[in-house]
């Protein structure tokens, strides 16, 4: 078909613009050749006539259909041509948010200004391992691809990342450096990856700048290589450094930056190692100022000054060498304010004493004077002398400025050296990846020499890019076997022969240089002479003679000559080099050997090693005397050389390409600007390589693909067998022209524009189908609704016509009703009315009688009150009248009284004076006396029955004054009530009056009153009747209050019980993230113990004999190594040394004080040993001498053996006491303790209950022992005490005659006295140990209060660190806290254990001599004596044991046990031939033997024996599923066994009678219990592991890329990247592969007897792997996310359901894990225009994340043209309304994820006794007991 046909009407097409480059357009009518104007219409409406070139003719570029556009690959476009490929750019940039995108073999990657997340350790996880085409472009894809063409072709690799300054070229090299050092780690401990990332901060502090265009811009280009060794591991790395831009040190433009680390120096000059620096603020310097921009927002200087501080450490440059590179940064910096002045026109001089110059002097370490003088003076040497030369004060700066430009490119070279240094590898290098991070294209309105060496690099990548994209052209041709023609591409040799062939322009320049006199006037004048007129590609402006233009490949650029000669000289003065060579500052002349080499121009050197490639790179070889002479090379020179090299190096690798792209020049986010998109696509290649693929065969399609996309065009009758024959078919009906297509082996080729044209055929056809299927369904739908209109109709009229028909009938019977209503009603009103006016003239008259009477007796009554009140108050008066005429009259009798009184006694006075007085009285004195003495006495007893009187009537007195003071208050309340009274009086007087004419007006009104009871009457009756409306509405609004109540209730019932789940779930969940975090501890722990394996082999390998010694196992163990592997160790000797210590795979520093935990913890066992062995020593010394003593001391003692059994009683009762004291004890320890510690289940809770049991049994075991004992010597005393009791002496004569020895009788009294005595040391020893423990035990509770308190101030510490410090201060701690718990747990297990087998060892003593005594009395007694005087037996209780279900077997085979059941066992032969979980009944049979002999050491030996041999079993086969589901079950019937036989009441609920006689006895193995189930939990994460290594590849392919319901998806065209084919292919998982292999693992489980709940668990874990695989494939796959997919996924997941439905497994949780993956489908499916969709997507995904539902909507794609896209402002929507939605951040879900693992108790009712061995098993030495 020819391309003019495609320009039809409504076809669309790009045309130029001015603004946008590109706009697109619409036909109004079809093209007809010889058209000169194009009708058409613009997208903004505007109709344009757009004229043909009369000239070329050339149509405008034609759109592409909407389904391509936004593809992963712009080779997958049908036309390929510039605008196609910008527009295709700006979509994915600005709609989708995707950044990287697929050019053939390009990876073009535009800068979004904005940190995104898609570089998590998640992303790298997701693109490892996959293929580049099956993921969406990503720079972890192309780092993928050349790592896996790597290991694959073993060819070295390069990744060459190019674009402007600003478009992140050094951003995507750091990146694809951190897939390498994630992907392959390190092959040794030394973490070179983590010092490969580290030369990031270093490399970007001193050769990165803040530029106009980057804040973080490479002013220098880099190789890197990687090398990787023969397993494909990072073992180190070289890195090249290419043409630094040394005028940068010393002039930086506006708004620009020196380098970095000049900023952060400054910015850390407060920091005291740097106070010698004298360094201040950037401002204060020259060399940092100019710019006048010294901040960069966001970034703080002084913190990145600490990262590169790091990262130098971490690379081995020591402080002394990192503050010498300070010290020369900081002189730089001092040395660029020497200021010069001038003496005259020729010379200038420096200030005396120059601060800045002294400064610079003094951290160089060099004489000031010497460098003064040189600075201003120069030496001219000639022919015949020397001779020194003043300089301008210009020439003097320009000489300053090269010297500190030159200082900074040394010291630059010595820290790449130094780089290097570190991450060289001593391995030997087996491949590499380079990663070339260089600078593009680079066009500014002032070119100079560094555009022009930047250019002409681009130029060869340019010619080296295009040579490949040819070839690989040139290969796919030739393996598809389509004949080959030559394609014309732009070749730029002729430019790069114009630059560096002989007499090229370097060449001129390097001529120029050496002569005398040359200057960049006469270099311009030679390349204007040699060049211009004969070189297309050299033009010289018209308005300047000292520029010239090169027409690159890119654009044309115009150079400016002034500077090159200086710049490519690159003079320094050689007296300032010898100067700086002299110092005293060792590392100086270190810059200055003259070491540098060809492989750099600022001599970057390699590593000293020649990199492996198929083409081996030769070093350049020096000859003898050239240093001197290869130091005075040119820069351009040496440019020239090292660019061959890096080409050399190259073109021996495969490369990859990194295209950056800079969208904008104002680094805005997410912001595109054509123009310099398309100037940038035009410079680095990318339009060449479309070019290229558009000259040929551009689009390729599978002979299925193309089936499967393109069968809607075929007929039934077109369809053949051979799909290949079936195309090329319909190809030479649909396309004539046979030229537009070639047919491969494997694939068709179509020229550009085919696939748009079959494109066109497919929707037409698509079309038409709809059409017909559209007038079909909508004639029927219709039809459909008529007939139902009609039917609706019959049916409405029939139903209104008898409706009419009720309502008149209804009518009727309402009017005769009403009728005879209103006949009632109206008798009833009339009656009732009547009847209320007669009751309501009644009701007035008896009111109106009534009220007259009152008022008639109330004025009786007030009359007769007035009389008494009148009779009261007159009574009143006269008494208070006749009151004070008393009061008056008495007065006037006592004044006259006093006066006659005064009168009286004046007289008397006067008689007293005269001496005749005195002799008259005086006159009988003496008797006077004597009769006054007897009246006094007299008196005196009168006085005293006076006082009596007296008070008597004070009391009597006392009462009458109260009484009378209450009449007093009394008759005043009366007096108030009287005037209160007489108030009233007068107003009920005056109130009289008021009725008086009260009534008059109440007569008067009456008739008003009879008037208003009518009207009343009337609002009575209105009231009433609203009040049973009101009364009404209050019952409705009762009754709805009521119903909300009751609403309310249920909304608080169903609140309360929503809030009870929520907070179940929330405690379950965090069970699970407690449970989850120590399943992680258990699972690095397994790792670290192979780990510790590992090394121990290749210790084993590395020394032959090792070294005797004792040695403990590492702390760092968790309890399966350091609590109980070493049990057997310590109960048989201590000499055995124990396994070497552990390498800790831990980063973490050692903890000293754990450390001298551990030694002193030696020391104090050797003191112990010691101090036991002496004290056992003395022990016997101390019996033996008691012994003898006993045996001198008389033979028979009655009284002592009374005090004995008193002593035994006393000994007894203090033994129960000790019992109750350990009770109250352990309720003490769990009221008192602090919650954390004793909570059930709490460690240290645990440990004390543990304890405290044991020792409790321990004492209850030694009472029967006691007890026992006791009656053994009852016993014996009973048979004595009647011999030494008898009276009759000849019975005694002849029982002693009838002894064999006399002395036998005193022996065994001696005996069993001695016995008793050990007995009452024993019991006394018991009590000491029992308060000892309790004591102790009290310690360990306040031990126990002091760790909490620790503990909680180690967490209050923790939350104040970063996350990252968190995290490893609380390993750190953990691991501390564990190996205390555990030293502590060893240390009380050695003391119980050393206390055991004393008691023991003591008791078998005892007991051997209580049975030789028995046998030696047996013997000494005849036979007669035996029946005259029986001795009662001491019977002992022992339970009978018959045969158990018990397996013996001898310790020696051991060995042979665990061989056969464990190591050498095939798990498939005993799963189809014997009983489920065997070998775990043999082991516990096993145990339950062991225990039935009370061997501690057996059962320990076994069990430990048991666990190690499992673990090597899984390490050895850990690849098996049917080995580690097989060693699953049995460590789980195992534990279940050791659970169910335990004895504890919790697990013998269903047990049987016979089942709880099988019981463990003797030893408790909770313990053991633990230890295994931790093991249990190891081997599911193992299993867990292997099920995801098998069902990982075929996830993607079943799930997502099969088509299970055939047809549903087209495929749509691909680029050159194929993807894997979607078509079933032979050897590709289907969706059928997934179900079989899960048919697989759950056959093989279930004949394992794995427990229902484990395997609940399992297929929960296998369906949460299906389900984050394939949502984060489809997260990171664009061709994934369309409708048909949706319905693909869906009906998948259904097939998966059924799975769980035929399998009884809907209730394990698993189908919940698949419902992110479930919604995500649906999100597919549903509709995206509206807000109601929006609302109804935020209501549906709630397990997905918001980042997931963007994601997913960015990428949906349509697959045909009936689709439509998701808008912009629709997930602008979606994202608005999930803001507030609290969720992870994380795009993807972590595939990695195991959900934490219990084992339900499960008890077997299979007897123990019923099990048979077979003898398949090898176990014929284990015998039945």
């Amino acid at each position: 078909m020819a391309a003019s046909e495609l320009y039809t009407k409504f076809a669309r097409v790009w045309i130029p613009d001015p603004e946008e480059v590109w706009k697109s357009a619409e036909l109004l009518k079809d093209y007809k050749p010889g058209d000169k104007v194009l009708l058409l219409r613009l997208e903004d409406g505007k109709d344009l006539e757009y004229r043909l070139d009369p000239k070329t003719k050339e149509l405008p570029h034609l759109r592409n259909p909407d389904i391509l556009v936004g593809e992963n690959d712009l080779t997958a476009l049908s036309y390929l041509h510039e605008p196609a490929v910008l527009h295709n750019l700006r979509v994915r940039f600005i709609d989708s948010k995707l950044i990287y995108t697929y050019c053939g073999i390009v990876l073009v990657a535009i800068n979004p200004y904005e940190q995104l997340p898609i570089y998590g350790e998640d992303i790298i996880n997701a693109y490892s391992g996959q293929n580049m085409g099956d993921m969406d472009p990503h720079i972890f894809a192309v780092a993928e691809e050349a790592y896996k063409q790597m290991a694959r072709d073993e060819r070295n690799q390069s990744i060459i990342v190019s674009g402007e300054s600003g478009a992140g070229k050094t951003v995507s090299a750091k990146y694809a450096m951190r897939y390498f050092a994630t992907v392959s780690g390190s092959a040794s401990e030394a973490n070179v990856e983590e010092k490969v990332l580290a030369s990031n901060p270093i490399m970007e502090s001193i050769g990165n700048a803040k530029t106009t265009r980057n804040d973080n811009s490479s002013r220098f280009g880099k190789y890197i290589e990687i090398g990787f060794d023969k397993r494909y591991r990072i073992i180190g790395a070289n890195m090249r450094t290419y043409l630094l831009e040394k005028s940068r040190v010393v002039f930086q433009a506006e708004e620009e930056r020196n380098y970095h680390i000049f900023y952060q120096l400054c910015a850390s000059a407060k920091l005291p190692e740097f106070k010698m620096l004298r360094l201040g603020d950037a401002n204060n310097f020259h060399y940092t100022m100019q710019g006048g921009s010294p901040v960069i927002e966001g970034i703080d200087d002084a913190k990145e000054m600490t990262q590169t501080r790091q990262a130098c450490t971490l690379l081995g440059i020591s402080e002394s060498y990192q503050m010498g590179i300070f010290r020369i940064l900081a002189g730089i910096l001092h040395l660029g304010n020497v200021g010069f002045t001038s003496r005259d026109s020729d010379s200038c001089t420096i200030p005396p004493k120059h601060e800045p110059l002294s400064t610079f002097c003094d951290l160089m370490g060099v004489d000031c004077e010497e460098m003064c003088h040189w600075l201003c003076h120069r030496k001219l040497a000639t022919a015949t002398e020397t001779y020194i030369k003043p300089i301008s004060k210009l020439q003097a700066t320009n000489a300053r400025d090269a010297l500190a430009k030159h200082i900074y490119a040394k010291l630059f070279n010595w820290i790449v050296d130094h780089v290097n240094q570190a991450l060289h590898s001593a391995v030997k290098q087996h491949s590499f990846i380079g990663v070339l991070d260089i600078y593009g294209f680079e066009t500014f309105e002032i070119n100079s020499f560094e555009q022009f060496c930047i250019n002409y690099a681009n130029e060869k990548l340019q010619q080296q890019f295009n040579m490949h994209v040819f070839k690989l052209e040139q290969e796919e041709y030739m393996k598809e076997q389509i004949p080959w023609t030559l394609i014309d591409f732009y070749d730029n040799q002729p430019c790069i022969n114009l630059i560096e062939s002989k007499l090229g322009i370097l060449d001129l320049l390097d001529e120029e240089c050496k002569m005398p006199k040359g200057t960049d006037d006469t270099w311009a004048q030679k390349l204007y002479n040699t060049h211009l007129n004969k070189c297309a590609l050299f033009e010289k402006p018209r308005l300047s003679n000292k520029a010239f233009i090169i027409q690159h490949f890119a654009d044309k650029v115009e150079y400016q000559c002034e500077g090159f000669l200086e710049k490519n000289k690159d003079t320094v003065f050689e007296e300032q080099i010898k100067v700086l060579k002299s110092s005293k500052f060792k590392m100086l002349p270190e810059l200055f050997q003259d070491d540098e080499k060809a492989t750099s121009p600022t001599s970057a050197t390699s590593s000293g090693r020649t990199p492996l490639t198929r083409t081996p790179i030769k070093p350049t070889k020096g000859r003898p005397g050239q240093t001197a002479k290869e130091h005075k090379k040119t820069v351009g020179h040496q440019f020239r050389n090292s660019l061959h090299l890096l080409m050399e190096t190259l073109n021996a690798t495969t490369p990859h390409y990194v295209r950056c792209i800079k969208p904008n020049d104002f680094k805005f986010p997410f912001t595109f600007d054509e123009k310099r998109a398309v100037q940038q696509l035009r410079a680095c290649g990318v339009l060449e390589t479309i070019r290229i693929s558009a000259a040929g065969f551009p689009s390729r399609w599978t002979y299925q693909e193309f089936f499967s996309r393109y069968r809607v065009l075929m007929k039934q009758k077109d369809v053949l067998s051979d799909r290949k024959q079936t195309c090329k078919n319909v190809l030479e009906k649909l396309i004539l022209d046979k030229d537009k297509y070639q047919f491969g082996k494997t694939k068709i080729f179509f020229r550009a524009g085919q696939v748009a044209y079959l494109e066109k055929l497919r929707a037409d056809k698509l079309r038409a189908a709809c059409i017909r299927i559209q007038k079909t369904i909508r004639g029927w739908l219709l039809r459909r609704k008529y007939l139902r209109m009609r039917k609706a109709a019959v049916t409405v009229q029939r139903y209104v016509r008898g409706h009419q028909a009720r309502c008149y009938a209804k009518f009727l019977r309402r009017t005769k009703a009403a009728t005879t209503i209103q006949k009632y009603w109206r008798m009833f009103a009339v009656r009732r009315r009547y009847k209320i006016q007669r009751a309501a003239t009644i009701v007035l008259q008896s009111y109106l009688r009534g009220y007259l009477a009152r008022n008639r007796y109330r004025k009786i009554l007030r009359e007769h009150k007035a009389v008494i009140i009148q009779k009261w108050v007159r009574g009143w008066m006269a008494r208070t009248y006749y009151k004070r005429s008393m009061h008056a009259i008495i007065y006037l009798q006592c004044c006259f009284r006093r006066m006659m009184a005064k009168r009286e006694l004046k007289k008397l006075k006067i008689e007293a004076r005269s001496v005749e007085r005195y002799k008259k009285l005086h006159i009988g004195m003496e008797n006077k006396i004597m009769q006054l003495q007897r009246k006094v006495d007299e008196q005196n007893k009168d006085y005293k029955c006076l006082m009596e009187k007296l008070t008597n009537l004070e009391g009597i007195y006392n009462s009458e004054t109260e009484k009378l003071r209450s009449d007093l208050e009394r008759l005043q309340l009366s007096e108030e009530e009287a005037k209160i009274a007489t108030g009233r009086v007068l107003s009920l007087q005056e109130e009289i009056a008021k009725l008086r004419k009260d009534l008059e007006q109440t007569q008067s009104e009456k008739k008003s009153i009879e008037e208003r009871a009518d009207r009343y009457k009337q609002e009575t009756e209105q009231l009433v009747s609203n009040l049973k409306e009101e009364n009404t509405l209050l019952k409705q609004e009762k009754e709805a209050l009521n119903h909300l109540i009751v609403e309310q209730a249920k909304e608080m019932t169903e609140t309360m019980e929503k809030k009870l789940v929520e907070e179940t779930k929330q405690l379950e969940l965090d069970l699970n993230d407690e449970r989850l975090r120590y399943q992680n501890l258990l699972n690095e722990f397994s790792r670290l113990e192979e780990r510790y394996d590992d090394l121990k082999e290749e210790m084993t390998l590395m020394v032959n004999v090792p070294k005797p010694g004792h040695k403990r196992t590492d702390s760092t163990h968790s309890s399966n190594e350091s609590e109980y592997t070493f049990s057997s160790e310590i109960a048989e000797t201590e000499d055995i040394p124990s396994r070497t210590e552990e390498p800790s795979e831990k980063k973490v520093p050692l903890d000293m004080s754990l450390f001298l935990k551990l030694q002193k913890r030696v020391t104090e066992l050797e003191q112990e040993k010691q101090v036991m062995q002496d004290e056992l020593d003395r022990k016997e010394e101390q019996m033996l001498r008691s012994k003898a003593k006993e045996e001198e001391k008389p033979q028979i003692r009655g009284a002592e053996l009374e005090y004995e059994s008193l002593k035994r009683q006393e000994l007894e009762s203090e033994n129960k006491k000790l019992k109750n004291e350990l009770n109250e004890l352990r309720k003490a320890l769990s009221e008192k303790s602090a919650p954390e510690v004793t909570a059930p289940g709490a460690p240290a809770y645990r440990v004390l209950m543990e304890q405290l049991t044991s020792v409790s049994e321990e004492l209850d075991v030694r009472k029967e022992e006691v007890l026992i004992l006791r009656s053994q010597l009852v016993s014996q005393k009973e048979a004595i005490q009647p011999k030494n009791t008898m009276t009759d002496s000849t019975i005694l004569l002849e029982d002693v005659q009838k002894m064999k020895d006399k002395g036998e009788i005193a022996q065994a009294y001696i005996g069993l006295k001695e016995t008793n005595r050990l007995l009452e040391s024993q019991l006394q020893s018991q009590k000491r140990s029992h308060e000892n423990e309790a004591e102790a035990l009290r310690g360990e509770i306040q031990s126990l209060k002091e760790e909490n308190n620790r503990q909680q101030q180690l967490l209050a510490q923790n939350l104040q660190l970063p996350p990252e410090a968190r995290i490893e201060a609380s390993l750190q701690h953990e691991i501390t806290r564990l190996t205390n718990e555990n030293l502590d747990l060893m240390e009380q297990l050695e003391k119980q254990d050393k206390t055991v087998r004393k008691l023991k060892k003591q008791l078998k003593v005892f007991a051997k001599k209580i049975g030789e005594l028995e046998v030696g009395q047996m013997e000494n007694i005849s036979p007669g004596q035996i029946i005259d005087e029986p001795i009662r037996p001491v019977n002992i209780p022992r339970k009978e044991k018959d045969f158990q279900g018990m397996l013996e077997y001898k310790k020696e085979d051991e060995q042979k046990l665990v061989k056969n059941l464990i190591l050498e066992l095939k798990p498939r032969g005993v799963a189809v031939n014997l009983i489920p979980g065997l070998p775990a009944y043999i082991l516990f049979m096993c145990v339950r033997h062991a225990d039935y002999l009370n061997d501690d050491q057996k059962v320990r030996s076994l069990l430990t024996s048991t666990i190690n041999s499992i673990k090597k079993v899984l390490k050895k086969r850990g690849d098996d599923f049917e080995t580690v589901s097989f060693w699953l079950s049995n460590t789980c019937r195992f534990l279940h066994c050791l659970k169910q036989y335990s004895g504890e009441e919790g697990f013998m609920k269903h047990n049987t009678s016979r089942q709880n006689e099988h019981c463990l006895t003797n030893f408790d193995l909770a313990e053991y219990r633990q230890v295994l189930s931790d093991l249990a939990i190891q081997i599911y994460q193992q299993l867990v592991r292997v099920l995801e290594n098998i069902l990982q590849p075929m996830i993607v392919s079943g799930m997502l890329e099969h088509e299970t319901i055939q047809g549903v998806s087209g495929v749509k065209p691909t680029g050159l990247r194929k993807r894997t084919s979607s078509i079933a292919d032979e050897g590709t998982y289907t969706l059928d592969s997934i179900l079989r292999q899960l048919n697989s693992f759950h056959s093989v489980m279930c004949q394992h007897g794995m427990d229902p709940e484990l395997i609940k668990q399992v297929v929960k874990q296998m369906f949460y792997i299906v389900g984050a695989i394939t949502l984060n494939n489809l997260l990171l796959r664009k061709d994934m996310c369309s409708w048909s997919k949706g319905m693909q996924i869906r009906y998948n997941v259904s097939q998966l359901e059924e799975w769980l439905r035929d399998k009884n497994l809907m209730n394990s949780g698993a189908k919940e894990t698949l419902e992110p993956l479930i919604q995500a489908a649906q999100l597919l499916q549903v509709k995206k225009k509206t807000d109601d969709d929006a609302e109804a997507i935020c209501s549906m995904c709630n397990a997905l994340t918001t980042a997931q539902i963007v994601k997913v909507l960015n990428l949906y794609t349509p697959v045909n043209e009936f689709e439509e896209r998701v808008s912009v402002s629709f997930i602008r929507t979606i994202q608005m309304r999930l803001r507030d939605r609290k969720d992870s951040p994380q795009l993807l879900m972590d595939a990695k994820h195991i959900f934490p693992v219990t084992f339900p108790f499960n008890p077997s009712s299979l007897a123990l006794e019923t099990i048979q061995i077979p003898a398949s098993l090898g176990l014929g030495f284990i015998s039945r007991v």
